[in-house]
């Protein structure tokens, strides 16, 4: 699941889009509406099985689940922890609140649409929280690996993503431990058990971390840049704690400062967070250059380089627009990168983020999601050439 040296690899960062039927019924549950909760996981197995060929024929060589079977990339974790239950709310994000005419408009963009709300409906932590997931997750693996057996020999590997303890104590707020490290230590211990089990199906790990970028102009967008890093720092903490033991090879870490369209001229930049995130003991880092805000901080790997045994999955597909990315700007951005990273052979290509993290909120229409990943492989193709030979 590493970068092979031959040629870049692709992966993506998780989320594909859901059949609609399948959004609709994520959606009416995320609402706390009752479902044919059988009728649910047949229509995610169904879309599983779907979604793993389109992969492979688009040359993706390390696919995952396109999260199917999840209302979203962090809030299917109701059903597998305990004392969640209360509301949580969400603060703003600062860029959104700063354009009142551009807030308006996408607040009336989203009017109406049936989609798993990451704002509304939230959990808060009101007893002890243990994990309870174990048969759900083994479920999904084993659905997982049952789509993927006629790929087998067409693909380097696969992976299944799982949440960071700190973006799930973002959107389910404390309202039992006594101090922010005590909840982040509960929600490292309950995820260990997801994170292992996912390693012992054989598939990589992908944590999913956009609080390390995202709640600066979130939760820490009144606060000093040392508050937040403070955050940061408890976090990696709790996830080196987590991860503990686990094959680190086979793990690697995503970072964005969230999967939507908006400024973003409050984002901190990768310099100010890139220390804090390199401490993470993990093999590989998932993080986004294809977007216009950030396309350029891939040179902060100039003056922090990765370790020896580190790969990077550089972001060159933007997942907000329907623009399908050339392959020579593909090709371009990955050379670019690599360069700064000082060796191609620890590259592979990816995408920003998911195309639909939630599910229904996705921005990109579904043909043209796989016209952007078949033009990515394209670009790493082109690039493979100029940079491995």
């Amino acid at each position: 699941m590493r970068p092979d040296g031959t040629r870049i690899l692709c992966t993506h960062t998780g989320s594909l889009p859901r059949p609609r039927a399948l959004t609709q019924l994520h959606a009416r549950r995320a609402r706390g509406e009752a479902v044919d909760e059988a009728a649910l996981g047949q229509a995610a197995r169904a879309a599983v099985e779907a979604i793993v060929p389109k992969q492979v024929a688009a040359g993706i060589d390390i696919p995952n689940n396109g999260e199917q079977g999840r209302e979203s990339f962090v809030l299917y974790l109701r059903d597998r922890l305990t004392g969640l239950g209360g509301e949580s709310r969400r603060t703003g994000w600062q860029d959104v609140d700063a354009y009142p005419e551009f807030k308006a408009e996408l607040q009336a963009a989203w009017a109406g649409k049936e989609t798993a709300s990451m704002t509304a409906n939230l959990p808060a932590a009101i007893g002890p929280v243990r994990y309870v997931g174990e048969a759900a997750m083994r479920a999904e693996c084993e659905e997982f690996g049952q789509a993927l057996a006629p790929a087998r020999d067409r693909i380097a590997g696969a992976f299944l993503a799982a949440p960071s303890p700190g973006i799930v104590a973002a959107v389910v707020q404390n309202r039992h431990y006594g101090s922010e490290e005590a909840y982040l230590e509960a929600l490292a211990t309950a995820l260990r058990a997801e994170y292992a089990a996912i390693l012992e199906a054989g598939f990589t790990l992908q944590l999913d971390c956009p609080d390390l970028a995202l709640e600066r102009h979130a939760s820490f967008r009144e606060e000093p840049l040392g508050n937040f890093i403070a955050f940061c720092e408890k976090v990696v903490t709790a996830i080196n704690r987590a991860i503990e033991g686990l094959p680190r090879d086979r793990i690697r870490l995503h970072v964005c400062w969230g999967n939507y369209e908006a400024p973003h001229d409050a984002d901190v930049p990768l310099e100010e967070i890139l220390p804090t995130i390199l401490q993470a003991r993990v093999a590989g880092f998932v993080l986004p250059f294809a977007n216009p805000r950030h396309a350029h901080e891939h040179r902060a790997f100039r003056r922090l380089p990765l370790a020896s045994d580190q790969y990077l999955v550089a972001g060159v597909i933007d997942t907000l627009t329907n623009f399908v990315e050339h392959p020579e700007v593909v090709a371009e951005r990955l050379e670019r990168i690599a360069d700064s990273i000082g060796d191609p052979t620890r590259l592979m290509a990816g995408t920003d983020c998911g195309f639909d993290t939630a599910a229904g909120r996705g921005r990109v229409a579904p043909d043209v999601v796989w016209a952007k990943l078949r033009s990515m492989r394209e670009g790493a193709d082109i690039a493979s050439r100029r940079l491995l030979g």
